[in-house]
């Protein structure tokens, strides 16, 4: 509950600053500039948040971050000028990059390793429960009332996940205290770059799997794009893509709920990815809504597959006391590639119709979808997979 209100308080809040800065400015250009400060608050923060996550109690952490983003939320309706805007969205993608460590390492530690995998399928659901209906209902807001009581009642919503996070144990016994300086970063970097080197199998798929997470947000940030220009799509006809995609998620999250005991991680990060990558291709091939529709409900159905079940490995796999350190830093790469791929992606729109920079991109995701399907299924690396108390279908 804590975090679904978490989540859902995100995507209102996600509608209504867009449409705030727009009414602001009145310039497209400081609309675009939001989707820049959130990979920039994280190049400069992960790389040392996740020492102090590891450090730190993380009930605690998860209060502390929910309060401080409704304190900034409630503050940017009496903003005037852009620039104080952009320092406020800072700051929330900094709590950001120490709430989402936290939250995954928290859940490890409090959820018994034979039920995560059901309840990452039930957090999944959340997601796409809130991507679809917390945009609707910021609208209505809007269309009822006005943008600021919109952005009000988000920073409420924070506030009431952080009192529901309050009433769950601590899950943290015999934290390192030691302050964080330049030695004890280094050491933390070392630490991470030995466990990796390792433990190479659990590194590639994690990476891998980030890389198709980037490749699918660099596709969606020129998707009005594609879909206007391209498919010639009205704003109604977008919209209800949109929709579409969230109903699809919504769908295929209640399945992977309702069947992720007889489901194995194997299975579900294999039938994911592929089939994920699979509808960013008939997208990117699409020439009408219908057959950009398909597209959209194929990714959005089978997209809780993946999530479940990669959460659900690397939850297993990493050990809790590393999770801070490992989730950040790598977030780090992460953030250079989706700033990368996103800028990529829009230069060679202007240089060569979109259409081919989003086949290559589909291309892209599926030679590495083809890849994860491989070092997922290899027989000798099953016991990364094994799950206690499981009987489940694995082919």
């Amino acid at each position: 509950m804590g975090l679904g209100i978490s989540t859902f308080g995100d995507f209102v809040y996600l509608v209504a600053i867009n449409i705030l800065v727009l009414q602001l400015t009145g310039s497209a250009a400081a609309v675009a500039g939001l989707w820049i400060i959130g990979p920039a608050a994280s190049l400069l923060t992960k790389f040392w948040s996740g020492s102090l996550v590891d450090r730190m109690n993380k009930r605690n952490l998860l209060i502390s971050t929910d309060i401080v983003r409704a304190l900034f939320i409630a503050l940017i309706p009496f903003c005037e000028s852009i620039l104080f805007i952009y320092m406020i969205l800072f700051f929330l993608s900094v709590s950001k990059a120490f709430f989402e460590p936290a939250s995954i390492a928290y859940i490890t530690g409090l959820i018994p390793e034979a039920e995560r995998k059901r309840f990452n399928s039930f957090r999944s659901l959340i997601t796409s429960s809130a991507f679809l209906i917390g945009p609707a209902v910021s609208g209505v807001l809007i269309l009822v009332s006005s943008v600021e009581t919109s952005i009000w009642i988000n920073s409420v919503s924070f506030l009431f996940s952080a009192a529901v996070l309050y009433l769950l144990p601590n899950v943290d016994a015999g934290l390192d205290r030691r302050k964080i300086t330049l030695a004890v970063l280094k050491e933390d970097w070392k630490v991470i770059y030995q466990f990796s080197y390792t433990h190479r199998y659990i590194a590639a798929v994690y990476f891998l799997s980030q890389f198709f997470m980037v490749a699918a947000l660099a596709m969606d940030a020129q998707e009005v794009v594609f879909t206007r220009q391209i498919l010639l799509l009205t704003e109604a006809e977008y919209g209800f893509l949109i929709s579409i995609t969230g109903i699809g998620s919504i769908a295929g999250a209640m399945v992977v709920s309702a069947v992720s005991a007889k489901l194995s991680v194997k299975l579900l990060m294999s039938s994911g990815f592929l089939l994920v990558s699979a509808g960013y291709l008939f997208y990117a091939f699409s020439f009408s809504f219908w057959t950009a529709a398909a597209g959209f409900i194929v990714l959005g159905f089978f997209n809780p597959f993946w999530g479940t079940g990669f959460m659900t490995f690397y939850q297993n796999n990493v050990p809790f006391d590393l999770m801070g350190r490992f989730t950040s830093l790598f977030g780090v790469l992460q953030s250079i590639l989706q700033i990368i791929f996103i800028m990529l992606i829009g230069f060679t729109g202007e240089l060569f119709p979109l259409r081919y920079s989003i086949i290559t991109a589909s291309l892209l995701m599926l030679f590495v979808a083809v890849i994860l399907i491989g070092l997922i299924n290899r027989p000798t690396k099953s016991f990364y997979y094994a799950e206690k108390g499981a009987k489940s279908i694995d082919q």
